[in-house]
């Protein structure tokens, strides 16, 4: 009898400590519905890094693919970012363009994607290069997409680009979503 109740007082003592340690970590959700269970460890500007529990290891989160992220210890709520939802090409204004790979981790590629200006234009080179990003962020919401990565940049003036005047812009990136 004896042996039967210090048996269950292990187990009893195994459960408060399993509760107590799930209890504690906080849960990072995602736009996309996943959750993630372990210890954030800070945010940053851009990004969330976190590690597992019972790891030490730190992963990175894009900020734009947390929703929000319930601390454990305290059960607070902390609203990281709003959904974007792009869809259709009128939503364009909607996408945002990103510089850095570190700020897509968590997002998903979508597909490669182009925005450039007329190779005959009169435009200055500012003002080419402001169509070329809006031909890019609607080539990214006609993919449903409300992030892009730019991969590569290129403004040519004059006989450069062999045109008869003005400038060409040329913009390349990579389309992402939740």
């Amino acid at each position: 009898m004896k042996i039967l109740r210090n048996f269950a007082l292990v187990i009893v003592f195994f459960l408060v400590s399993a509760i107590t340690t799930f209890a504690q970590s906080d849960i990072i959700i995602r736009h996309n519905g996943d959750t993630i269970k372990g210890k954030l460890i800070r945010i940053n500007e851009y990004t969330v890094v976190y590690s597992y529990d019972n790891e030490s290891a730190e992963n990175t989160l894009s900020r734009y693919a947390v929703e929000k992220i319930i601390h454990g210890q305290s059960g607070r709520v902390e609203d990281i970012t709003e959904k974007i939802v792009v869809t259709s090409e009128a939503d364009w204004e909607k996408v945002i363009v990103l510089e850095e790979k570190s700020y897509i981790a968590g997002l998903k590629k979508v597909d490669e994607i182009r925005g450039q200006t007329a190779y005959i234009n009169m435009q200055t080179g500012n003002t080419g290069d402001k169509k070329a990003l809006q031909k890019l962020k609607r080539a990214a919401a006609i993919l449903q997409c409300p992030f892009v990565l730019i991969t590569s940049e290129k403004t040519t003036v004059g006989s450069e680009s062999n045109t008869i005047g003005g400038s060409q812009s040329i913009k390349t990136g990579v389309a992402y979503k939740y």
